[in-house]
């Protein structure tokens, strides 16, 4: 198993899709989320963003991992989902507890899925990000993803929230030094 450079960071289990789930919930829908920047609430109604059986399907596909980052009392407090696909690794589900969001754990996230993508001999990192969430696509663009251009259209499916607008993906893309 690798082994990263940051302590706080390592690869989650099936005994960690709870604490995932609960994570990822709070971190995106719901009055919760509204204590940190990344929440969705004003775009997607409801209390979920995630279940247990989504998050163990993700975890379980091949090519599939959830990075996790623990505090001192080894609660989860930020996570993130890789998918590698050929030479690139997806970005999706990434979380961090509202209350501790700008105190550098998304960052810190962040470059521990660049770390793993090299190590996988993965060329780029993309992911799909809300096209109205202007802040969160700065942040990313701060770190070095760029718009592709294409678009995704951001469909509901009974589970995530009834959107309150119409959404799409825009997908961004960080070409990686090897």
């Amino acid at each position: 198993m690798y082994s990263f450079q940051n302590p706080n960071i390592a690869i989650a289990a099936a005994v960690d899709i709870t604490a995932i789930t609960a994570l990822l919930n709070i971190s995106y829908r719901g009055e919760s989320s509204k204590q940190g920047w990344t929440t969705e609430a004003e775009l997607i109604a409801g209390e979920t963003r995630a279940d247990e059986n989504m998050v163990q399907r993700v975890m379980q596909q091949n090519g599939s991992v959830f990075l996790k980052y623990t505090n001192d009392e080894q609660q989860i407090t930020g996570c993130v989902n890789l998918q590698q696909h050929a030479n690139k690794l997806y970005l999706g589900m990434f979380g961090v507890a509202p209350q501790l969001q700008g105190a550098g754990i998304g960052k810190q996230i962040l470059k521990a899925s660049e770390e793993y993508a090299k190590h996988s001999r993965c060329t780029a990192i993309y992911m799909s990000v809300i096209s109205l969430r202007k802040e969160l696509i700065s942040w990313y663009e701060r770190h070095g993803y760029a718009d592709t251009g294409k678009r995704i259209p951001f469909e509901e499916d009974g589970i995530t929230g009834t959107h309150l607008k119409k959404l799409e993906f825009k997908v961004m893309e960080k070409t990686l030094s090897v």
